[in-house]
């Protein structure tokens, strides 16, 4: 009797056991890449002019997709900083958000906490890095270190990111690093007006400062801080193309990183010896060029996110314990391609200046340009097409989440905004919560 006993308790207990095995959720480390103002139309475009309408790029080689669903707690349409703070927190809150909540307290997260998901992984050992094609003082990014009461409250948003303890920091801004009366690298005078110098704050917190695209190639392997700065502003021009024309202006600054550039170096330092890490990458020119109306600079700000999830997804190649999420909070602009015949749409003659219906046209310069024309398709043939605008203003837009990797196969259907924090909190902490 007892020794039945006793094989009934050893099969009770190796079921129970096996059963916790099942139910524990494997960590790993988390990429969000956050091409801010971009959807499902802007990403097409992007297809045509890069790679050709039957061929793929980087975004579409993500097997999971789900549509987002981006309302904030008081506007159908989010704002950068709202939208940044849910993401980062797992919670709705207002359109004036900026990592507090609409009473300006800390949010608790979904997870029951008092920090945002960022603040817990560095809690929990979890190497952690921030990248920007803009500004330090950008919402998108800075909502996962950074609360403020107002998102012009610059000084303090560039403050509170070097001193977040977050590993890998790379952005512009540097204006916002220097006090008043001292000269950078990029800007002449900077802004700060409480004598405060960011920089040499972050080299006694242990940053390695660097400034050029030379120097993030070259950080040496045993770098384990580092922090980029790359710009006065942004690293774009964030201008009409006329205007950037009468100002001899490209669309992006001479000899700065591109998102993609900056992303290989922060994995391989945030990578090393196997951490854990958790990374948010956002490329913000593919919206300040989105509420410019510039297609030419949402294009090349669209190939330098693509060519951002190019590198992840190499990543991952070696490193399936790794969940690449990417989608916008809000369109901008409302960009659409139009493609006609070339009988309709020579592609030796400008765009008209508007659609019949009075929305913009843009051509490969702007306006009354030549047509944007796609690669060949698979019969080798281009296309003649042109991008129209609704709007300078942020619209909810078709923004899409993709997915690839660890724990992906939960982005599908319809996905809320609060539900990216989740995904990312099952990967870096095993926890799928409610």
């Amino acid at each position: 009797m007892k020794l039945k006993l006793a094989i009934i308790y050893i099969l009770f207990f190796s079921l129970t056991i096996s059963a916790q095995e099942k139910n524990e959720k494997i960590k790993g480390n988390v990429v969000f890449v956050h091409p801010d103002g971009t959807s499902a139309s802007v990403w097409n475009a992007a297809r045509m002019i890069y790679a050709g309408p039957d061929s793929n790029i980087n975004w579409d080689l993500l097997p999971n997709i789900g549509v987002y669903r981006g309302h904030v707690a008081d506007a159908l349409t989010a704002s950068s900083n709202a939208g940044g703070t849910i993401h980062a927190y797992g919670v709705k809150t207002g359109i004036r958000t900026y990592g507090l909540d609409d009473n300006h307290e800390i949010p608790t997260a979904r997870s029951g906490e008092k920090m945002s998901i960022m603040q817990e992984a560095m809690k929990a050992g979890i190497k952690t890095g921030l990248i920007n094609s803009g500004s330090i003082i950008e919402p998108g990014t800075g909502a996962f270190v950074v609360s403020v009461n107002k998102r012009a409250e610059d000084a303090e948003i560039a403050k509170q990111t070097i001193f977040s303890s977050v590993d890998v920091i790379m952005y512009g801004g540097e204006e916002w690093l220097l006090p008043a009366g001292v000269k950078g690298v990029y800007c002449d005078n900077g802004k700060r007006k409480d004598g405060l110098n960011l920089i040499e704050e972050a080299k006694k917190l242990g940053y390695n400062v660097i400034y050029t695209k030379e120097e993030l190639v070259n950080i040496h392997e045993s770098v384990d801080k580092v922090l980029g700065v790359f710009s006065e502003k942004h690293t774009f021009n964030d201008k009409t193309e006329e205007e950037q024309l009468k100002l001899n202006l490209e669309n992006f600054k001479a000899n700065t990183p591109t998102v993609a550039e900056m992303t290989k170096a922060a994995i391989k330092i945030l990578s090393k010896n196997h951490q854990q890490f958790f990374l948010v990458v956002e490329e913000e020119g593919t919206d300040n060029f989105g509420n410019a109306n510039n297609a030419s600079g949402v294009f090349e700000a669209l190939k330098h996110a693509d060519d951002a999830l190019g590198v992840v997804l190499e990543f991952q190649k070696e490193n399936p314990n790794t969940l690449l999420i990417t989608c916008s909070d809000s369109e901008a602009g409302g960009m659409e391609a139009i493609g006609f015949t070339t009988e309709n749409l020579p592609i030796d003659k400008p765009v008209p200046k508007n659609a019949p219906n009075g929305s913009a046209y843009d051509g490969i310069k702007g306006s009354e340009t030549l047509p944007f024309v796609s690669k060949p398709d698979k019969e080798g043939k281009v296309f003649p097409f042109v991008i129209a605008w609704s709007t300078t203003d942020d619209v909810c837009g078709s923004v899409l989440v993709r997915a690839s990797g660890l724990n992906s196969e939960y982005v599908k259907g319809s996905v809320d905004n609060t539900d990216i924090y989740k995904f990312m909190y099952l990967t870096l902490f095993g926890k799928l919560i409610k």
